[in-house]
């Protein structure tokens, strides 16, 4: 005989599967427009992801068979396209109305806050406005020899390292441009070439991975689940020291800046220099009339130091590991360094100089299509959008998988071969075919700073 309990649970199962199977085909028309891998119930295609080191090599061979626009099911709540198409890409993003991150970003807001990198509509609008012109050139001349220092320190240490068959220089260099970005958005020198095990450095290390494991590990990404996991605790704990850290900095700034005079900006005696512009722009920044918060200036300086040190390091690795493989275009590029400076190569370049290295560019643009150091970012749609006929509704992720259009040969003719003098032919023709720091508005605001570096 059925009993009470066994209804009930019948019932609660009948319209839990009822609530899935609507939310499933809700908005799904567009859908069947593309092609992609076959969904499991429930789990969409999530479960395809065993490990953060095969998604590229999911992405690309999802790519390979379905082209240039692939549907993934991540749920009954989420609907994603993976795009690599260039009319789909320009079309997204060189859109002002699609501007919103996917919400992969939300795991960076526990350190970021909603600064730059993770900020929507009228914020994001008007701090864009406000630190664009920290980025220009004749601010960042101001920091060559901050870049020189860590250089320098860099080579130091990778000196120590020859004559071995081979060595990971991503640890390396991530120090180098930890050390200078620090210093160039704070004014603090946390010596991390010197100190690779200070609790700053150890907690940026931590978060640079916790932040990659969660998004795609199902107990980090769930709120519930997550205190389940050592990482949750690490996380606290990191943030605690990151937060306190650039507080400290900031607080320390702003009361120099009352106590000193105009004429006085040269040095002061706890070590931060007048050039400071990135956070000397914060500080003394309005918005709608009103100064930015102590809570608004840490979510920048956290964002510009998080996004300038990872990405920096990986696209100089990158260009290092390939100048190694390639010693003819090594030998190409110190050409073009003795045509600029002669044979005494120990001077600072200027701007000038740095317009001047175009084959070293080339090089670095080349290791950057290779090896984008960003292969794939995320958009949401916040209100439907057009494309070639097609209805895409309100809140679907996009993601720009840069990586797969910068290995397509129809742009890159023999995609897997290094030749930097591609850039001879193709620079700026297609736009939106070459995009490791994104296109459009919502481009990365930094990216001059990674070419000085």
């Amino acid at each position: 005989m059925v009993t009470i309990v066994e209804v009930f649970i019948s019932v609660i199962i009948g319209s839990l599967l009822i609530l899935y199977y609507r939310l499933k085909n809700k908005n799904n028309d567009f859908y069947k427009n593309f092609p992609g891998p076959p969904p499991l119930p429930i789990f969409g295609n999530t479960l395809e992801f065993k490990s953060t080191t095969e998604i590229l090599d999911i992405f690309m061979k999802h790519t390979k068979n379905y082209g240039g626009i692939v549907k993934f099911d991540t749920g009954p709540l989420d609907k994603s396209l993976l795009v690599s198409d260039y009319d789909f890409l320009e079309c997204v993003l060189s859109s002002t109305r699609l501007l919103n991150k996917s919400d992969d970003y939300n795991f960076l807001e526990p350190w970021l806050g909603t600064g730059l990198l993770t900020s929507k509509g009228p914020k994001w609008r008007k701090h864009r406005r406000i630190l664009t012109p920290a980025f220009h050139f004749k601010i960042l001349e101001q920091f060559i020899d901050v870049f020189e220092s860590g250089s320098e320190k860099l080579v130091t240490k990778l000196e120590k390292e020859v004559g071995k068959s081979s060595v990971d220089i991503y640890p390396l260099v991530t120090l180098c441009t930890l050390d200078i970005i620090c210093e160039t958005a704070m004014g603090t020198k946390i010596n991390a070439q010197q100190n690779d095990e200070s609790d700053y450095v150890r907690s940026v290390k931590a978060m640079c991975r916790i932040i990659i494991e969660k998004s795609f590990s199902l107990i980090q990404m769930c709120k519930l689940t997550y205190p389940l996991s050592q990482n949750y605790y690490t996380e606290k704990d990191s943030i605690n020291i990151l937060h306190r850290h650039t507080n400290s900095v900031i607080t320390s700034r702003r009361n120099e800046l009352k106590d000193q005079s105009n004429d006085e900006k040269d040095e002061d005696n706890i070590g931060i220099k007048r050039k400071l512009a990135f956070l000397d722009l914060l500080l003394g920044a309005t918005v709608d009339g009103r100064p930015l918060t102590q809570e608004e200036i840490r979510e920048e300086v956290d964002t510009f130091m998080f996004e300038g040190h990872d990405t920096t390091a990986s696209a100089i690795s990158f260009s290092l590991f390939c100048l190694a493989n390639h010693p003819e275009v090594q030998s190409k590029v110190l050409n073009e360094q003795i045509d600029l400076f002669g044979e005494n190569l120990h001077v600072s370049p200027t701007h000038a100089d740095l317009q001047g290295m175009r084959y070293l560019e080339q090089v670095i643009k080349e290791a950057m299509r290779m090896y984008t150091t960003v292969p794939f970012y995320g958009r949401k749609t916040n209100e439907p959008v057009e494309y070639k006929g097609i209805i895409i509704p309100k809140d679907v992720t996009i993601n720009i998988f840069a990586y797969g259009i910068h290995r397509n040969p129809m742009y890159f003719p023999e995609p897997e071969k290094f030749n930097p003098s591609r850039f001879d032919d193709i620079d700026g023709k297609k736009p939106y075919a070459f995009i490791p720091f994104s296109a459009g508005p919502r481009n990365c605001i930094g990216k001059s700073e990674v070419c000085y570096a």
